[in-house]
């Protein structure tokens, strides 16, 4: 059966998918969530780029993992992406979940919706860190005040380095065999990059009536969908 590897966005760890992983185990599956270097109780880990890549190679190679399919969500995809080409046919498949993909040369803060001269101002302000959002932040994305307290409770600032070191890619990303799980309570289309790479033949869209955090929202739905990803060919 597939193994999913699930690693969370910005600001969150591997206690993000709490509600995810039994489902998927319930299903058969192997589940190992993932807390990338310098975030939760990896905090002060020090955290480039290329380290979450290593990160999550590192996890499918420590456990010696097969039939992997990466799981990456929002800041998360663009090293997941970055992995799945490094795991070689260890991988069976790619989830990006409402995501950012990766562009070989280009950082997150490359498209960050804030322009990448104030995503670096903000992250110079916090002393190298993004700061984690607010409740405020979270309005109008399907989640309830409980859902809300416990992603605002739970962040920690996020590693700026990661979020402006360029991505490393070999290969077209197109190439992969891609699910992108697109969360429309953050917007009705893709972005023009995924837009572009969903052409693919390799790469299949799926549409969740949710907000950018379906962990916490749709939990079961969401499981549904990554094991229908992992087992449909």
């Amino acid at each position: 059966m597939p193994e999913f590897v699930l690693v969370a966005g910005a600001w969150l760890g591997s206690w993000a998918w709490d509600e995810v992983v039994p489902e998927l185990r319930a299903a058969g599956h192997g589940a190992h969530p993932v807390t990338l270097s310098g975030l939760g109780d990896r905090r002060g880990v020090p955290a480039g780029q290329q380290t979450h890549v290593r990160d999550i190679v590192e996890e499918v190679e420590r456990r010696d993992l097969r039939e992997v399919v990466l799981v990456g969500h929002s800041y998360s995809g663009i090293p997941v992406g970055q992995a799945a080409e490094r795991i070689g046919d260890r991988l069976a498949r790619v989830v990006f979940v409402d995501s950012n993909v990766p562009a070989d040369g280009e950082s997150f803060a490359s498209a960050c919706w804030q322009g990448p001269a104030a995503l670096e101002a903000s992250i110079a302000e916090n002393g190298g860190f993004w700061a984690p959002l607010t409740a405020a932040d979270y309005d109008g994305q399907g989640l309830t005040g409980e859902q809300i307290a416990r992603i605002v409770g739970g962040s920690t600032p996020h590693p700026g380095a990661t979020l402006t070191e360029p991505a490393v890619l070999t290969r077209p990303l197109g190439g992969l065999p891609a699910t992108y799980v697109k969360c429309l309570l953050d917007g009705p289309e893709p972005s023009a990059d995924v837009a572009e790479l969903l052409t693919n033949e390799h790469w299949r869209l799926v549409e969740m009536d949710t907000g950018h955090w379906p962990m916490f929202s749709q939990p079961g739905e969401l499981a549904r969908i990554l094991h229908r990803s992992a087992t449909q060919s």
